[in-house]
């Protein structure tokens, strides 16, 4: 072989290697601009304290409690604390009895406890709400649509929504009892 065949075997390598290389290059960059687009066409509305709660309908699947279907809408007046939970959730798990001991006596005052789940299957949540007796209305957030609808990160996260339906606190972690008690005063109608 000679030099000359050489240096062009070389040249037609490297030409090779530039058009392997751009066309990684593109394909990078057309992935990095369809997710910017994507991020900014999305809804990232991050609410606030103040801002009124976004209005959802989810089915229940709680049988001790009266409501078949829970929107936040039909709520309205009332109090409402909406709590994202999971069984596996040892923080949710631990508030879970407080907000059975409190809601039978703030049901009467005005406000409403929704606790809505995230778990994976109905089951391990109807084994959960036997376990523990609960009787609030626990709907079931199978797709996620309510958990990101409210930008819901850790859990348990929970939101007090006053009787005009805008959002009065916002608390990521678990409650204590007696800050539980707290927000729910806080949010009962006068």
């Amino acid at each position: 072989m000679s030099l000359d065949q050489i240096k062009k075997q070389k040249k037609g390598k490297k030409r090779n290697r530039l058009i392997f290389r751009s066309a990684i290059l593109i394909v990078l960059l057309g992935a990095v601009i369809f997710a910017l687009v994507s991020n900014l066409q999305a809804d990232n509305k991050v609410y606030s304290i103040g801002d009124k709660a976004p209005d959802f309908q989810l089915q229940q699947i709680n049988k001790n409690s009266e409501l078949e279907t829970v929107q936040l809408s039909d709520l309205e007046g009332k109090g409402v604390m909406l709590n994202f939970w999971a069984t596996w959730c040892k923080p949710c798990e631990a508030e879970m009895p407080y907000m059975q001991e409190l809601y039978p006596e703030y049901k009467e005052k005005g406000v409403e406890i929704v606790a809505v789940s995230l778990d994976s299957t109905e089951l391990v949540v109807d084994r959960f709400i036997d376990k523990y007796d609960l009787t609030f209305p626990i709907p079931y957030d199978k797709s996620g649509e309510v958990r990101d609808l409210y930008k819901v990160g850790p859990i348990p996260s929970t939101f007090f929504i006053n009787p005009d339906g805008e959002i009065e606190e916002m608390v990521s972690g678990a409650l204590s009892l007696e800050r539980l008690e707290g927000y729910l005063q806080d949010i009962q109608p006068d």
